[in-house]
C-alpha cells in the first residue's frame, strides 16, 4: 500500500494541533516541524554552528545550547535577520524531514502528516502529497490567543498578521479545515476526510 503524506498548516490558533491529534488517534504518524527545528538547533551541529557565526555567541546558555527566546528577540524585531535564520535552517530543516519520511516509508507506515507552520512559506510541499490547511476567521483566533496567552487585541493581531494568511494559505490547499464550529464538527470532518484517504489508498476511490 502506498504512503501518503499530509502537509498539515494554518495559522495560529487556527485548530491546527487539534486536527493533528486526531489524525494521530486514528493512526496516523506525526512529524513535528517544531520538533525537528529543536533538534537542527542542538549543539556543534553544522546548523548550530551556522546560526551562532551569525548571530553571536551572546545568544548561547551557559550549557551551549542557543537560547531560543534571546533569538526571538533578534529575529523577530529584525525582518532581515528573520530572512537569514530562514534561510540557514529551512533548507536544514527540509532534509531532516525528507530523510524521516523516507525512513517512514521504509517501516510501510501508511499515513504520514508533517505538522509545519510554515510549510507554504518555507517551500516544504515538495514533501507531500496533499496540502491540508486548517482555517478560523481572524477574529476567532484573536479571541483564542488572548485566552490562552493574555495578550492584548492589538498584540494578539499583530501576531496572527504577521503569518502567511488564511485566505493565502487556502491557495495552496488541496483540503480546508474550518475549525470555527463545535469540535464535534471538526472530529466528523476529520473522520470523513481520514476514510476518503484510505478508499483513495486501497484504489477504491
Amino acid at each position: 500500500m502506498k504512503m501518503i503524506v499530509i502537509g498539515l498548516t494554518g495559522g495560529i490558533l487556527t485548530g491546527k494541533s487539534t486536527v493533528s491529534e486526531m489524525l494521530a488517534q486514528r493512526g496516523a504518524v506525526i512529524i513535528d516541524a517544531d520538533k525537528i527545528g529543536h533538534e537542527a538547533y542542538e549543539p556543534h551541529t553544522e546548523t548550530w554552528q551556522q546560526v551562532i557565526e551569525t548571530f553571536g555567541r551572546e545568544i548561547l546558555k551557559e550549557n551551549g545550547e542557543i537560547d531560543r527566546k534571546k533569538l526571538g528577540e533578534i529575529v523577530f524585531s529584525n525582518p532581515q535577520a528573520l530572512a537569514r535564520l530562514n534561510e540557514i535552517m529551512h533548507p536544514q530543516m527540509h532534509s531532516m524531514m525528507r530523510e524521516e519520511i523516507e525512513r517512514l516509508r521504509g517501516e510501510g507506515v501508511e499515513v504520514v502528516v508533517l505538522e509545519a507552520a510554515v510549510l507554504i512559506e518555507a517551500n516544504w510541499t515538495d514533501l507531500v502529497d496533499e496540502v491540508w490547511v486548517t482555517i478560523a476567521p481572524e477574529a476567532t483566533a484573536i479571541q483564542r490567543l488572548r485566552n490562552r496567552t493574555g495578550l492584548s487585541e492589538d498584540q494578539a493581531r499583530a501576531r496572527i498578521r504577521s503569518q502567511l494568511s488564511s485566505e493565502e494559505r487556502a491557495k495552496h490547499a488541496d483540503v480546508i479545515i474550518d475549525t470555527d464550529c463545535e469540535l464535534a464538527e471538526v472530529e466528523a470532518n476529520v473522520e470523513e476526510l481520514w476514510q476518503r484517504l484510505h478508499a483513495h489508498n486501497k484504489g477504491v476511490a
